[in-house]
C-alpha cells in the first residue's frame, strides 16, 4: 500500500462505533489496526484516514467537546454519492446535507461534482464528492 503525502488522523471515542459507520455504512476498507492504543488506518477509493481511540481520561486533556470537527470538512471522493446515501437510509443514518450540485470555473471550463455532507458519530463532517462532466464556458 502507499501511503498518501498528508493523511488526517481522528480522535473518536468509540472505535466500534467509528468502524461501524465508516466501514459498515459508508464502505471504507480496514487496512490494519492495533489494539493499544485503538487504532485503525482506513482506507476508500483512493483516500485514506487514521482513526485512533481516546483513552480514558484522554478527553480532559485534549479539551475535546462534541462536535470533535468543528470548522472543518474532509471531502472524499466517491465513484456513486446516491450509493452512500442509500446506506446511510438502510441504516437510519441521517445527513447533515443533501444532495448539491456545485461547478467551479477554471478558465474557460467549469467542473461539476455532486455532494453530500455527513457528520460522523464525533462530529466530523465529510463531504462525499462525485464528479460531474466538465462544460465549457463561453465568457
Amino acid at each position: 500500500m502507499e501511503f498518501l503525502p498528508i493523511l488526517a488522523e481522528f480522535l473518536v471515542s468509540d472505535m466500534d462505533k467509528s468502524l461501524r459507520f465508516y466501514v459498515d455504512i459508508i464502505g471504507f476498507k480496514v487496512e490494519y489496526g492495533r489494539d493499544n492504543p485503538r487504532f485503525a488506518f482506513l482506507s476508500f477509493n483512493g483516500s485514506q484516514i487514521m482513526l485512533q481511540e481516546l483513552k480514558p481520561g484522554e478527553k480532559e486533556v485534549e479539551k475535546l467537546e462534541y462536535p470533535f470537527g468543528r470548522g472543518i470538512n474532509f471531502q472524499i471522493d466517491t465513484p456513486s454519492v446516491q450509493k452512500i446515501m442509500d446506506n446511510l437510509k438502510k441504516n437510519n443514518y441521517p445527513l447533515k446535507r443533501g444532495v448539491k450540485d456545485s461547478w467551479y470555473r477554471a478558465g474557460k471550463v467549469e467542473y461539476g461534482c455532486r455532494e453530500i455532507l455527513v457528520m460522523d458519530p464525533d462530529g466530523y463532517l465529510l463531504r462525499f464528492s462525485e464528479g460531474l462532466k466538465k462544460r465549457q464556458c463561453d465568457t
